[in-house]
């Protein structure tokens, strides 16, 4: 811990980075979700439903940076 705080005081922007890369697809996911709990039980269940939910946001992210057309494309070669 008192390693992580040294790289965190050595540069404080390393936070700014990690919330604007990491934390907007994991807030997108938990509304997306309804942010409350998996819908499935046990381990091998809810780790199909987060796989999902991770295709979807992926493939949603795919389609609102190349469009649809080159991704039906791509999908096709």
């Amino acid at each position: 811990m008192e390693a992580a705080q040294k790289r965190l005081d050595e540069n404080p922007q390393a936070m700014r980075v990690r919330r604007e890369t990491v934390e907007h697809p994991f807030g997108t996911l938990k509304m997306r979700m309804g942010a409350t709990h998996f819908l499935m039980k046990r381990l091998p269940k809810v780790a199909t439903e987060m796989a999902l939910s991770v295709l979807a946001y992926n493939l949603t992210r795919v389609l609102n940076i190349i469009g649809v057309k080159p991704l039906i494309a791509a999908m096709g070669a």
